[in-house]
């Protein structure tokens, strides 16, 4: 079995001769006779490359005298300062490192130590703390001591397995006849048709046979909260530091929907961070509040940062409260809910009890969606800048909010789509009652949940609980630092060659960090990978430092998750400067495409990728490798018809006969004549007027009191729909909001957003509630009757 493993760390090759190498191959056998595989390993580095790549150990057998010294990176573990025993003075035992591993990689795995003669008196204290037994190969039977070992290892193999996973794994070992939906009845069903057939054979029976009815009792319920679900999600709760924690199977969409449903009603004052989610709106049009936006920040990119500090302090809400149109016959004049984005989709997060205590001067709950931030508890660099870190302890006294967290369990951590969860922290202001938050979970859930998504939140909680959470996104967090390092040493080695145009992409990131333990500051590329990968302050935004471009942050707000890579094309600055040439980051994705690389967001000169527990050197050298290639055919001017054939051959009297930098001069030209970055930043900073609460115009919606209508015949009209346009994701028209004039912030960009696609088919923007007229091509808007 894949979790059947045992490492054997010893110093004997598998063929040595005499009597204790003899005896160790007797032990190996007898645990393999035993259904068990064996990983051999002779020195403390082997076992470290075991250790990092077989996830599925169940047990270890470590000898003390292995030879070896500290395994890579895992000399700051417990027990690295103490004194080795007698006869190793000076060096350290490969044992104590593969120890040190060991407590670092797992928690609670069965532990074994083979001790040379008597031994145990000299081992530093820690060491019996981490070992569950001591062994001497030639003083019992091979089969007795690979009893022991087999026996732990099967102990371990259970209690790894969180609580409902360990129950669904249970109820598929009995197999029994389900007389119960699904139809299929554990895939049996598939079998009776080709297509079918072909359908169970991808898939397979296991994944068909867990996917069960609630009327499986012993189970458990999604919405009674009982039996093993229950547990997983009171263990969710403990590991995820929540008062409560509730398990969601439609994403964090429906988390932001029913907070937003649970926390504020009709006619009531809800704070929005307008760089939110259409998910937060949705739950406004459900609840029928009306919201007053707060305006993040933005810089020359056209990336949003945070709200400023400035703008969540109580004077300046209540400023924009007594401005609002739709605040004065609002049922109270405070709001009773505010929800903000942490951390933003290009990494950006807050210092979360400063942001928590601003806003619980002005209202009583404080929703932080962390669609895409689920992983922060779980690694010290993130510490106090995530929503559960805002408890009695660092926010004392009746001031403290309620705070909800909603998290896309599924993005960042190891879950499958759609997986999420609500975590909640009640306040005495803002008392969450579990069965009336109950009812807001089940008017947005659903009584036929798929079990192997809840299996894979359980499963998703267990992997960060203990040492093993901090180590996985340590790699993540390690190997991001890496790749960001490298990309600066190599524009720099581009930049000095004098055999090329000394042009490359960047890394939006701070160009220097301070060492905080010597002051000394320290170029980005040659700080140590440690002390990135541990200190805070490296990745804080400094206030009006040019790299970031954003005005009015204030010390220690805002800081960049180094996970969350954003690479920058030439072309503008983060302060907004636009070069006479430049290359459109839509035409590098798209080249990217074709080399099987799917960035997760594309801007105008700006491209995001992710590095998740899943990054290998591997992936991001062949990025590297194809960010190189876009360079040479961009400065040899290669035919387009070569580096996008697809694009060529689906508008053929568009681009045939171009290059790549044809085609990327055209585009930075449209770009900076029509001002688009700037057109997008002015739409955000200056807010639509609103006239109608979004409920209202949902109302007019499904009633046929809308219609559409061209952008170029919108202006002085009320939205009925929300427009989005992806990239950035953020809405730039809600519902019930006014066009304005045709010369207004949001009509002169929508305009030149619609000329910039139809002169370059096959880059547009994905507009959602923007429709295409099919004979005109024209652009359409919902918009109220009237």
């Amino acid at each position: 079995m894949a979790d059947s493993r045992i490492l054997v760390a010893v110093p004997q090759h598998p063929r040595a001769e005499g009597a204790g190498a003899e005896q160790l191959r007797k032990i190996r056998d007898a645990v393999e006779a035993d259904g068990f595989e064996v990983r051999w390993a002779v020195t403390a580095e082997d076992a470290d490359a075991v250790l990092r790549t077989e996830a599925g150990l169940t047990a270890a057998l470590v000898a003390w005298d292995l030879p070896g010294g500290a395994a890579r990176r895992g000399g700051d573990g417990p027990g690295a300062a103490l004194a080795p025993p007698s006869g190793t003075v000076g060096q350290t035992p490969g044992g104590a490192a593969v120890l040190r591993r060991i407590g670092r990689r797992f928690r609670d795995l069965p532990v074994f130590l083979i001790m040379p003669e008597e031994g145990v008196r000299e081992l530093p204290l820690w060491v019996s703390e981490t070992v569950v037994g001591y062994v001497w190969p030639l003083e019992d039977t091979p089969g007795f001591i690979a009893g022991r070992i087999t026996s732990a290892a099967r102990g371990y193999r259970e209690d790894v397995l969180p609580p409902f996973f360990r129950a669904l794994r249970r109820f598929d070992d009995t197999h029994e006849y389900s007389w119960h939906t699904p139809a299929h009845s554990g895939g049996v069903a598939f079998l009776k048709s080709p297509a079918g057939r072909a359908f169970h054979d991808y898939f397979g029976e296991r994944l068909l046979r867990s996917d069960l009815s609630i009327s499986v009792e012993e189970l458990g319920s999604l919405f009674e909260h009982t039996g093993p679900i229950g547990e997983a999600e009171r263990n969710a709760a403990r590991v995820f530091g929540a008062d409560l924690t509730y398990f969601v199977l439609h994403g964090d969409s429906t988390c932001n929907r029913l907070v937003g449903h649970f926390s504020v009603t009709r006619d009531e004052l809800a704070l929005v961070d307008r760089n939110c989610h259409k998910s937060v709106l949705h739950g406004l049009v459900v609840s029928g509040a009306r919201p007053v936006y707060l305006i993040p920040t933005r810089n020359g990119y056209g990336l949003a940062g945070p709200l400023p500090a400035a703008e969540l302090a109580a004077e300046s809400i209540a400023a924009r409260i007594a401005a609002h149109p739709l605040a004065e016959d609002a049922v109270a004049p405070g709001p009773q809910y505010a929800v903000f984005t942490n951390s933003t989709y290009d990494g950006l997060s807050y210092d979360a009890v400063p942001t928590a205590r601003a806003l619980a001067a002005s209202t009583p709950r404080v929703h932080f969606d962390e669609a895409w931030f689920a992983y922060a508890r779980f690694h010290p660099l993130y510490a106090g800048r995530y929503g559960m870190s805002v408890d009695a302890a660092a926010f004392p006294g009746p001031d403290r909010p309620t705070v909800f967290a909603t998290q896309s369990t599924h993005k960042l951590l190891a879950a499958l789509s759609q997986s999420a969860m609500v975590h909640v922290r009640p306040a005495p202001r803002a008392p969450v009652e579990h069965d009336r938050f109950n009812e807001a979970l089940m008017m947005h859930g659903t009584t036929s949940p798929l079990y192997p998504m809840i299996a894979s939140l359980d499963v998703a909680t267990a992997m960060m609980d203990g040492p093993q959470g901090e180590w996985l996104l340590d790699e993540a967090v390690t190997e991001a630092i890496r790749f960001r390092q490298e990309m600066v040493r190599l524009g720099r080695r581009v930049a000095s060659a004098g055999d090329r145009p000394p042009w490359f992409f960047g890394v939006w990131q701070p160009p220097e960090v301070t060492d905080p333990a010597t002051g000394e500051r320290l170029p980005f590329e040659e700080a140590p990978a440690r002390l990135l990968g541990t200190e805070q302050s490296c990745w804080l935004l400094e206030p009006d430092a040019a790299w970031h471009g954003f005005p009015g942050l204030t010390e220690g707000h805002c800081m960049l998750d180094p996970v969350k890579v954003t690479l920058t094309c030439p072309g503008i600055t983060a302060t907004g400067e636009m070069a006479e040439e430049g290359i459109p980051a839509r035409v590098l994705t798209a080249y990217l495409a074709t080399r099987d690389i799917v960035v997760e967001k594309t801007d105008s000169y700006t491209t995001l990728i992710l590095f998740s527990m899943g990054i290998t050197k591997g992936k991001w050298g062949t990025l590297l490798d194809a960010l190189m290639d876009f360079k040479a055919l961009y400065d040899g001017d290669a035919p387009l018809a070569r580096v996008l054939p697809g694009a060529v051959a689906a508008h053929p009297r568009r681009y045939a006969g171009l290059t790549l930098r044809e085609l990327c001069r055209q585009m930075h030209d449209q770009l900076r004549s029509a001002r688009l970055v700037e057109l997008l930043d002015t739409a955000f900073q200056q807010l639509p007027e609103p006239v109608f609460p979004p409920q209202h115009c949902y109302q007019r919606l499904v009633r046929g009191g809308t219609e559409r209508v061209r952008i170029a015949d919108a202006a002085d009209r009320v939205a009925a729909a929300m427009v989005t346009v992806t990239p950035p994701g953020i809405p730039v028209l809600m519902p019930g909001e006014s066009t304005g004039t045709p010369d207004g912030p949001l009509l002169r960009y929508l305009t030149a957003l619609e000329t910039f696609d139809r002169r370059f088919p096959g880059f547009r923007s994905e507009t959602h509630g923007v429709t295409i007229d099919e004979d005109t091509g024209d652009y359409e808007i919902e918009c109220l009757n009237g």
